[in-house]
């Protein structure tokens, strides 16, 4: 069975290795992780996935502005180990992610990431015509979900 909790300091180089078994080294060439260099996620909204004892999942929220005056969280990256994808863990991290925001009383939480996966979780390219990143990226790959 596969346990979500609050990712500990502990969990970082199993965290790292779960990341680079599932995105490579490609993954620091992204756009959003220039959002995150040198950074620390936001307090309490970072969430590992454990089955076995292994951590198998993570996701992680980042505070980042939108535009002047306004607050928002990056989530990502969403990682789920190859050998346990298609058991429904990335959609449990991101749900218990989306919630912990909205308790923290966050509203707007930016990524760049697949609309067709993301939609269901209510995830749109609609309201980020004025946003931008650092770096290129493409524009119908950043979403915002805003309550």
């Amino acid at each position: 069975m596969v346990n979500i909790r609050e990712e500990k300091a502990s969990d970082a180089a199993a965290r790292e290795a779960l990341l680079d078994a599932a995105y490579g080294a490609a993954r620091f060439a992204k756009t959003s992780e220039r959002l995150r260099e040198g950074r620390q996620p936001a307090r309490g909204l970072s969430l590992v996935a454990i089955d076995c004892g292994q951590i198998v999942g993570t996701v992680r929220l980042w505070h980042v502005t939108a535009g002047p005056a306004h607050s928002a969280l990056l989530l990502g990256p969403l990682a789920v180990h190859p050998d346990h994808r298609c058991r429904g863990i990335g959609s449990v991290l991101v749900r218990r992610a989306i919630a912990r925001a909205r308790l923290a009383d966050h509203r707007a939480i930016l990524l760049i990431g697949d609309a067709a996966y993301y939609g269901r979780f209510g995830f749109t390219a609609a309201q980020t015509g004025h946003v931008w990143m650092p770096g290129q990226f493409e524009r119908d790959r950043l979403l915002v979900r805003a309550d």
